[in-house]
């Protein structure tokens, strides 16, 4: 017979093929996030090489970006259609034989052409690792996530140490060439230990006019963003905001047929979930243009030297990471996302004091180390709520979602933290003018997190509670 704690023991053991599942989905995304940050050291390096501008190299890395952004809501109809595990062995395999073009790419245009195909094949790696982990986990997706996402997290930090050593001792060709073993690893982990799932296809019309409108427009958030002191940048976001605005018109017409379904927001848990996120990824990716910008331009240090104060950062971030399963059934999903939030914003403050009185790195190590553990403890519980409160046919659908609101966060709040900095900068001051403008920046960026644990308030207090 088993006795009740025996039961209790055996529902909290996770089966080892979810495990399985959730490292070859990890192992997808971490190769699309690091060639993501990868390639920015090598920007001089190529434009000598290829005998190329600048101007024209960083094409190599926006493109990229802007193709990640491109094909991101086809991943619900994409999974629909055909399966989870196809879209993944498909993805991989695009990406791996990409990346061979990019390592043999003969000019600058060939490379920023093979570098489109390689951010179109990755873009969806990083949805569809987050769909088959809720999928296989279940209500344990706090506890596997939190060690699943961990080697994402790396990708920031590694790609530029990964991209310095290879090009001290070889060719830029090896930048890319470097995935060829690494994506023939994961694509025959993929076909072994994923599960089939053509039984769960639902085949449905694609709706292309939605596409058509939902796609450029994220693209021209990305751009415009970027770009935001020009005419160029100003006009694309303002085709953004007609492109976007007609794409939700289209949506809601269409309801159930459209490319996103509008329905899932109705949900309070997954609205909140979906606001909490769009927050918090603003907060992080302000924080990551505010925070090196501060440290080069009034402090006067060293790109390098900057880099290297920047990682207790990351630091912080993964020390929390491991044990997000066992913080989330201790203190549950609002609670740890708000005091996540909270401890975000306490972190900063220190910040925004440092502009106005001095530098002094020992405070601004602490401070990146409470802020990446604080923001860490933010995402993946309200993420978690969300795929809890949708049903299993939706979670496609729902992982295209809420991806596209993360993506929406990021550069939204860089412009208009980068606007806010711009304006403070030209405020007639009779101290130091660019310390006195960081530190209001710093203090934005603070009530951005303050923003975040009010959104993270209206959050389930249990995985429980958001299950349909």
């Amino acid at each position: 017979m088993t006795t009740p704690a025996q039961a209790t023991v055996n529902a909290d053991r996770i089966d080892p093929s979810v495990w399985k599942i959730a490292a070859v989905a990890a192992l997808g995304s971490l190769l699309s996030q690091l060639d993501a940050t990868i390639v920015n050291v090598s920007l001089s390096t190529l434009v000598t090489d290829l005998h190329s501008s600048l101007s024209t190299i960083q094409w190599v890395t926006s493109g990229y970006l802007l193709a990640l952004t491109l094909v991101l809501p086809l991943n619900g109809w994409l999974v629909d259609r055909v399966g989870a595990r196809a879209v993944y062995l498909g993805c991989i395999t695009a990406f791996t034989l990409s990346s061979a073009l990019c390592g043999i790419a003969w000019s600058a245009g060939s490379l920023i052409g093979f570098r489109l195909l390689q951010g179109m094949s990755g873009g969806l790696l990083a949805p569809m690792a987050q769909m088959m982990i809720a999928r296989a986990a279940g209500r344990h997706m706090a506890r596997v996530a939190g060690y699943a996402v961990a080697p994402v997290l790396l990708a920031p930090l590694l790609g530029p140490v990964i991209a310095g050593a290879i090009l001290k001792y070889a060719s830029w060709r090896w930048l890319f060439l470097v995935n060829l073993p690494v994506g023939v690893v994961a694509l025959l982990l993929a076909w072994f230990f994923l599960p089939g799932d053509r039984d769960e296809t639902r085949p449905r019309t694609l709706d292309w006019v939605g596409l058509a409108l939902l796609s450029p427009g994220l693209a021209c958030l990305l751009y415009g963003s970027e770009r935001f002191g020009s005419a160029a940048g100003k006009a694309a976001l303002a085709a953004c905001v007609v492109l976007l605005a007609a794409f939700l018109w289209v949506a809601r017409r269409k309801g159930d047929r459209a490319l996103i379904r509008l329905r899932l927001f109705r949900s309070p848990v997954f609205s909140a979930a979906a606001v909490t996120q769009f927050l918090s990824n603003g907060a992080l990716y302000a924080g990551q243009m505010l925070i090196p910008l501060y440290l080069i331009d009034a402090c006067g240090l060293s790109p390098s030297h900057a880099g290297w104060l920047l990682t207790p950062l990351g630091i912080g971030m993964m020390v929390t990471y491991p044990s997000m399963g066992a913080l989330t059934k201790r203190f549950g999903i609002r609670r740890l996302s708000t005091g996540g939030a909270l401890l975000a914003c306490a972190a900063t403050l220190p910040l925004a004091w440092l502009a106005m009185h001095g530098f002094d790195p020992v405070v601004l190590l602490a401070a990146l180390f409470l802020r990446g553990m604080g923001q860490s403890t933010v995402g993946l519980p309200s993420m978690v709520a969300a795929y809890a409160s949708v049903s299993r046919q939706d979670l496609p659908m729902a992982t295209t979602s809420l991806n596209i609101v993360q993506r929406l966060g990021g550069p939204a709040f860089t412009t208009v933290m980068a606007a806010f900095l711009a304006w403070r900068l030209d405020v007639p001051s009779s101290g130091h003018a660019a310390s006195a403008a960081f530190g209001f920046a710093f203090l934005l960026l603070g009530g951005l997190h303050a923003l975040t644990a009010l959104s993270a308030l209206r959050l389930p207090l249990k995985v429980s509670d958001a299950d349909r």
